[in-house]
């Protein structure tokens, strides 16, 4: 019996359930447009937050 020959690329495409393509257009949507800037928002005030309760306890820069 042979060994099975590897399939293309377009071959695993056209074999894949028809919603896969959709569902991954969606996951991609969800990560570019609402997870990560969430998460770049809630990064960048989390660290502004951690500088000013810094401040608040040891003072401003310079002083």
């Amino acid at each position: 019996m042979p060994a099975p020959t590897p399939l293309s690329e377009t071959e695993i495409q056209a074999q894949a359930a028809p919603g896969v393509r959709r569902r991954e257009l969606q996951v991609f949507l969800f990560l570019t447009v609402v997870l990560f800037p969430l998460l770049s928002v809630l990064l960048v005030s989390g660290f502004g937050f951690a500088v000013w309760i810094w401040q608040m306890i040891f003072g401003p820069p310079g002083s």
